[in-house]
């Protein structure tokens, strides 16, 4: 199920004003022309930030994210018509609109990490594997375990206030609620000023190592795959670009 901060509505809302940054989506834009990428399958598509920004530069694209309050947010956008938006996940996508294949397949941010079943996760590469043209490929970012960014996650380095138009002001700060093997559970908490309301959303997300990746890879079916570092988070994740050989 997806977590609060994507299926609660009021949540979902301020989830793009809390997190305006998204130069991370840089170096996905950079790949997509270095692949000459016409169709593009966003997994995990949220609130439709990148997907909209591929439809900006002529690009076909399929956002799929099982968070309904996501999407609404995402269709609500100026262009959102030039998008195809899908309710769940890279399974969802129908055989028939695959056609000859997407060129590129992506999972940006936390969407890998947040499939934390591996049976999913093993659907989804292989769901991303057929979506695919032979040559095309499937690019995600998944932090290396070993750096352990979890432990900045406290309320006293990621406190902050962010004033949103039409919500007014709202304080936010992560707490971590615990760490069992590759599994890390935290809480974000968002007080909403104007109201006194606080929601509260807990995710968790699995930390893969790299070996671990490239056996899952290679057993959906992807033989041959690059691994690059994130521009915006040197030395602290990887990006791992797989293509469809055949």
């Amino acid at each position: 199920m997806p977590n609060e901060i994507f299926q609660d509505p009021r949540l979902a809302s301020i989830y793009d004003p809390l997190d305006p940054d998204r130069s991370d989506l840089d170096a996905y834009l950079a790949m997509a022309d270095e692949f000459g990428a016409r169709r593009v399958l966003d997994i995990g598509c949220g609130t439709g930030v990148f997907a909209l920004l591929l439809a900006d530069r002529g690009i076909e694209v399929t956002g799929v994210d099982p968070a309904a309050a996501s999407l609404d947010v995402a269709r609500a956008k100026p262009g959102a018509d030039r998008v195809r938006w899908i309710d769940g996940d890279a399974t969802a996508v129908p055989p028939a609109d695959l056609g000859s294949g997407y060129d590129l397949a992506t999972m940006t941010a936390n969407a890998a990490q947040q499939i934390l079943d591996p049976a999913d996760w093993h659907a989804t590469l292989e769901a991303a594997r057929r979506s695919l043209r032979p040559g095309g490929r499937l690019v995600f970012e998944t932090r290396d375990p070993a750096v352990r960014a979890w432990e900045s996650w406290t309320r006293e380095q990621s406190y902050e206030v962010v004033d949103i138009p039409g919500t007014g002001e709202v304080e936010s700060w992560y707490d971590i609620l615990g760490v069992e093997g590759p599994l890390v559970t935290f809480r974000q908490t968002c007080i909403f000023r104007a109201t006194s309301e606080t929601l509260t959303s807990t995710s968790t997300l699995r930390f893969r190592t790299r070996d671990e990746i490239a056996a899952d890879l290679h057993t959906a079916g992807f033989r041959s795959y690059e691994l690059r570092d994130a521009p915006d988070r040197p030395g602290r994740e990887f990006v791992f670009v797989a293509e469809r050989l055949k």
